[in-house]
């Protein structure tokens, strides 16, 4: 059994800074998990305290039921990839492969049975008498991931393995990877910094911030319900859409204004919202919630915004229109982390909250024109300003 257990977890480097802080992930057996976070989250560091590379300050780590703590690498019985590869570049890639195998002294029949075995798998077979010089980034990368096959390990631990790639091969590596833990069901801990990766590849995903687990649940849930702003801006993209609003509440609807606008969404449908009648929360807009409202769904789209397009990315099978309005941005700390780890300065924008607007691709608006965009108000997400958490 290859169940992970990650139990109150935490990490303090010798200088007291905190790394880490009850981080608490249960792992079922065969089970593919992502930590996902922005850098210096924590999530390499948790890698590595599974694999026992970093000390455990405080909790329990247990691989297959057995308490690790203490247990010397090696003897984890895991296979690590890496983000750089780490072949031995005077090695064959049959040699690479078969190395850790030799040194566990397996029988030249055993190992020469594993690695042509694990070739195939990763169609590899033609390459193995290569040296990596002569290797693409991808085929590098299936090397690596040969290694850690061969060893059939109780887990896989993967730190970042496709971030050197250029964006094509990382969306083919992506699938390829996505298609050999389905073949090898092998329990598999993820740790990337790309969510688009994490949302296509995790049976589940662990967000982490600051050393805090924030969310783990299924790509899904976590896309339709994050648990708090930081969440729910992290995960998407482009991010979600953030703005401070005041909510009135009548018999049938809440009405949500923000500026010279207004929003209304069904009383019943969103009860909790109810208890905040008369205050100021922020309001959550997804890019794909609006809709260019000359393709909209009348019923869906029900409310409608008036806007003035900043700019329009035409991206082939999506546009997405920005656009500003005269309100004083979302400044929270966990909005401005995200905006930091996507290069953005939230001060630049002043007084004006930036949007953006995911529309039909057909959609022939321009740049300074003023337009009318429908928005599915069914798709609202709604946060207490003070706590940052979902008000649901």
């Amino acid at each position: 059994m290859g169940a992970i257990q990650i139990n109150s977890v935490g990490k303090i480097y010798p200088n007291g800074t905190r790394a880490l802080e009850d981080v608490n992930i249960e792992i079922n057996d065969g089970e593919f998990v992502v930590l996902v976070g922005p850098s210096g989250c924590g999530k390499t560091t948790l890698l590595r305290m599974v694999a026992g590379l970093e000390d455990i300050t405080e909790g329990e780590i247990s691989i297959g039921e057995k308490i690790v703590n203490e247990v010397a690498p090696k003897d984890r019985d895991i296979a690590m990839v890496f983000q750089n590869y780490a072949l031995y570049p005077h090695m064959s890639v049959y040699d690479n492969m078969a190395f850790s195998l030799k040194l566990r002294k397996l029988s030249k029949n055993e190992i020469d049975e594993k690695v042509k075995e694990a070739a195939k798998i990763l169609e590899i077979d033609e390459l193995l008498e290569r040296k990596p010089k002569a290797l693409s980034g991808g085929q590098r990368q299936r090397v690596a991931m040969g290694r850690a096959i061969v060893r059939n390990p109780e887990a896989f631990l993967m730190d970042e393995p496709l971030s050197n790639l250029d964006a094509k091969l990382r969306v083919q590596m992506r699938a390829e990877l996505g298609q050999l833990h389905t073949q090898l069901e092998t329990t598999t801990l993820y740790v990337t910094h790309d969510q688009v990766e994490a949302m296509t590849m995790g049976d589940r995903v662990a967000v982490i911030r600051k050393g805090e687990l924030q969310q783990i649940d299924t790509p899904r849930e976590i896309y339709l319900y994050p648990k708090n702003i930081f969440v729910a801006g992290f995960i998407g993209s482009p991010s979600m859409n953030f703005v401070y609003a005041n909510v009135k509440v009548s018999s049938k609807n809440i009405t949500l204004k923000f500026g010279e606008d207004s929003i209304k969404c069904n009383a019943d449908e969103n009860k909790k919202l109810k208890e905040f009648d008369g205050e100021e929360i922020v309001l959550g807009i997804r890019p794909e919630a609006f809709e260019d409202s000359n393709y909209a769904n009348s019923k869906e789209f029900s409310e409608k915004l008036d806007i003035e397009v900043s700019l329009i990315e035409q991206l082939g099978s999506d546009s997405y229109i920005h656009f500003y309005k005269d309100i004083k941005p979302v400044q929270t700390e966990a909005i401005e982390e995200i905006l930091a780890d996507e290069g953005e300065d939230i001060s630049v924008l002043g007084d004006q909250t930036k949007f953006i607007a995911r529309v039909n691709p057909n959609s022939v608006v321009k740049e300074g024109e003023k337009i009318t965009l429908a928005i599915d108000p069914s798709k609202l997400h709604y946060f207490d300003p003070n706590t940052g958490n979902a008000i649901v």
